[in-house]
């Protein structure tokens, strides 16, 4: 069971990733005090990482251990959690062109969700596209807190939760072990597998974390 999780981060299965996922749990153990992490997503790039089994290292280190995906749309990155055979058959998560409204209401329809991952990044973030285009219609939440962003992009994204009234969620986005855990996602329910984790994000209850402060914070970002 876990209550706070990295929603966001990449192992050496993605191609601009050299972190094996055991690296991650030994530095978490060490950094227990500052990043109080019970559970990681694993959110490859375009693929969904089927092979990839981690039972032994989930009861080794006491951390739970769930996988998903990020893929690109034309609205900029997007995290599906819940990915099962009717979404894999749906999409072809190496098109890096996939349509990002399709994607939203398809992934919900197959029983998983898609979210905006750091819609404050240019280019591939969701906010430049809303520049441009209509807002997609059915997105539940939105990565406010990512461990990666630059200077002024989650600020950004405080605002267009402000407007949208979206969930806001945290993750580190980390390629390399001691990013991990940085930002992270605090919910009020136990996650104990990825379907309660799908549950909970399309409901509310939950709120981004920074643990790269002294002390951990919850962003300003008001709950939906």
């Amino acid at each position: 069971m876990a209550h706070i999780l990295d929603l966001h981060l990449h192992s050496e299965a993605s191609d601009d990733s050299r972190a094996p996922v055991e690296a991650y749990l030994k530095w978490l153990a060490r950094k227990r005090d500052e990043r109080p992490l019970e559970g990681l997503v694993l959110t490859e790039h375009r693929q969904f990482h089927a092979a990839g089994e981690y039972r032994e290292l989930e009861d080794k280190y006491g951390v739970l251990i769930l996988k998903a995906s990020e893929v690109e749309t034309d609205y900029g990155h997007v995290l599906v959690y819940g990915v099962n055979d009717d979404i894999l058959k749906r999409f072809d998560f190496k098109n890096v062109r996939l349509p990002a409204q399709e994607v939203i209401t398809e992934v919900a329809r197959l029983g998983g969700i898609a979210m905006p991952c750091h819609p404050g990044r240019p280019t591939i973030g969701l906010i430049e596209h809303y520049g441009k285009r209509p807002p997609l219609e059915g997105v539940m939440g939105v990565e406010a807190l990512n461990g990666g962003s630059k200077k002024g992009e989650n600020e950004r994204v405080a605002e267009l939760i402000r407007q949208y009234g979206y969930h806001a969620f945290g993750g580190s986005d980390s390629h390399l072990v001691s990013f991990v855990g940085l930002c992270a996602t605090e919910f009020d329910r136990d996650i104990k597998n990825m379907d309660d984790l799908v549950e909970a994000l399309r409901v509310g209850g939950y709120r981004p974390v920074d643990f790269r402060s002294p002390r951990p914070q919850t962003q300003a970002a008001p709950e939906v």
